[in-house]
């Protein structure tokens, strides 16, 4: 408690008399990223927007390096806090240069000049986020992953203590996102930044957080690390997801299975499995798959896709019982794709199932999945 930069208490946040999230408790720890998720219109941004005092609160307290945010002044705020929020800013006729540098007007005075030190900051933060190349360029004409590094830069010229960022790679491409988040990350490494920012990419927020707060129906649904959040079932349940799934283990989404009887049967694992998978979701053919370790990389996917999955325990062979279930599913099947070449000792029983589908001429090779669409719109 004592190491907390900010902490929330019995917060009401809203608009007018209205209340969007009540009972609000959360922390800012120097060196580590705290991340709100939710749903849209959960609250979010109303919270940050509280936070920074952009709104009153409706209840509760604030509390900046243990003073009651409510009797300290804006300047020392800013001293203390900077943030950047959402929104496309468009400064009229302003260089890059000229954004960072209104992060030191906390420390100019009424005037707004900069000193030698100020000016030595601004370089500072410019070279710390890699852009002293955009020194001279109209900030109304650079991209958006540019506009979002200067303006990281402008906030971190402002030297807080805490960093508040609401959805800051909303409008940035997965290579900028990333290039965002590692030098954020960076960031609160080595200079000990709190940050309390909102993310709507879930698997940036389990890769990058510390800490998640999770928003929802008015309150704070749960709060803990990513471990402790990402569990299976729960962001489904959090985000009210009514088609397909999020898996927790690779940090992504998948589709809603296909229904019906299984037309397909793969044999998959080790990852070969996968794509395979995501075709027949795609082309809305449903199938089953096995017979598939419990550790194995396919079956995640399998379990998210598949109408059927045959398991078998983790590090033991293919056992009878499991071929026997495989091969019931299989003669109600009309295809068997393979999709690896190599049977190992554990993996005899899927040699059987291969076997018993090229006697029965049912075996489909994997370069022509695209037949099979043909064949079952005949249908």
């Amino acid at each position: 408690m004592d190491k907390s930069i900010m902490i929330a208490n019995a917060l009401s946040v809203g608009y007018g008399r209205k209340t969007v999230v009540e009972d609000i408790c959360l922390m800012a720890v120097p060196g580590q990223i705290l991340t709100l998720i939710g749903p849209n219109g959960s609250g979010k941004s109303t919270i940050l927007k509280t936070l920074i005092r952009q709104l009153p609160p409706l209840s509760g307290t604030v509390f900046l390096e243990g003073r009651s945010m409510p009797r300290m002044s804006h300047l020392e705020i800013a001293r203390s806090v900077s943030a950047v929020l959402t929104g496309r800013p468009e400064p009229e006729l302003m260089t890059c240069e000229d954004v960072v540098r209104s992060g030191r007007y906390p420390y100019t005075g009424r005037l707004g000049i900069l000193s030698e030190a100020d000016q030595q900051k601004v370089d500072e933060a410019m070279t710390a986020v890699g852009i002293t190349d955009l020194r001279d360029r109209d900030f109304n004409r650079i991209s958006d992953g540019q506009r979002q590094r200067v303006m990281l830069a402008r906030a971190i010229c402002q030297e807080p203590k805490l960093l508040i960022l609401d959805e800051p790679t909303s409008f940035l491409d997965i290579r900028n996102k990333l290039d965002f988040l590692y030098l954020l990350k960076a960031l609160v490494r080595e200079r000990q930044l709190a940050v309390i920012l909102s993310l709507h990419e879930l698997d940036l927020a389990q890769k990058f957080s510390d800490t998640l707060l999770c928003i929802r129906d008015g309150g704070i649904d749960r709060w803990g690390t990513p471990s402790e959040i990402f569990t299976d079932g729960y962001i489904e349940q959090l985000y009210g997801v009514k088609h397909g799934r999020y898996d927790v283990r690779f940090g992504s989404v998948e589709a809603e299975p296909p229904h019906g009887a299984p037309l397909v049967f793969v044999i998959g694992g080790g990852g070969s499995g996968i794509p395979v998978y995501r075709k027949l979701q795609r082309m809305d053919i449903p199938f089953a798959a096995g017979v598939l370790p419990e550790n194995d990389l396919d079956l995640p996917v399998a379990s998210a896709l598949a109408t059927e999955v045959i398991r078998e325990r983790a590090f033991e062979p293919v056992s009878a019982e499991a071929v026997q279930r495989a091969m019931e599913v299989l003669t109600e099947c009309r295809y068997l794709v393979c999709c690896t070449e190599i049977f190992g000792t554990m993996n005899r029983g899927n040699r059987q199932l291969l076997t018993f589908a090229e006697k029965q001429n049912m075996i489909l090779p994997v370069g022509e999945l695209a037949r099979l669409w043909d064949k079952t719109s005949a249908l």
